[in-house]
Formats: C-alpha cells, structure tokens, sequence
C-alpha cells in the first residue's frame, strides 16, 4: 500500500474483543470509535492539496451556510 511522504503519520485504534462477545458486535463497536474519532474526516480533508487561500473561501462558505441556516 503506498502512503503519501507527507502523511506518514501513524493513527492506531485498539478494540479488544469482550468476554461473550461476537465479531460482528466487535466491528460495529469498532466502526463507532472510527466514526467518533474523527479519522476518516481527517484523511479525506487530506486527499487533495489546499492551498491557504482556499482553505479561507472554503471556511467562509462553511459560515456563510451556518449563518443562514441557523440565523
């Protein structure tokens, strides 16, 4: 598996089965820790290069929404 040199950082998970416990419980347990965590929106956020200033237009849009959404 290739990993870009800008992100070799190292995200690790650990989910230890529970007494009693099935795999399909396991990894719907694990899947919620991954959704929480926040991993997957980070990776994507890094999938495509953005520079400062379209960073800036993009958090500006996100408000722009907000603010008419939410008043």
């Amino acid at each position: 598996m290739y990993v870009p040199r800008m992100c070799r950082c190292v995200m690790s998970l650990q989910v230890s089965i529970r007494e009693g416990e099935s795999q399909d419980s396991l990894l719907r347990r694990f899947q919620r820790i991954v959704q929480t965590s926040g991993i997957l929106r980070e990776v994507k956020s890094h999938r495509h290069f953005l520079s400062k200033g379209e960073k800036a237009r993009l958090k500006a849009q996100k408000s722009a929404r907000r603010k008419r959404r939410y008043g």
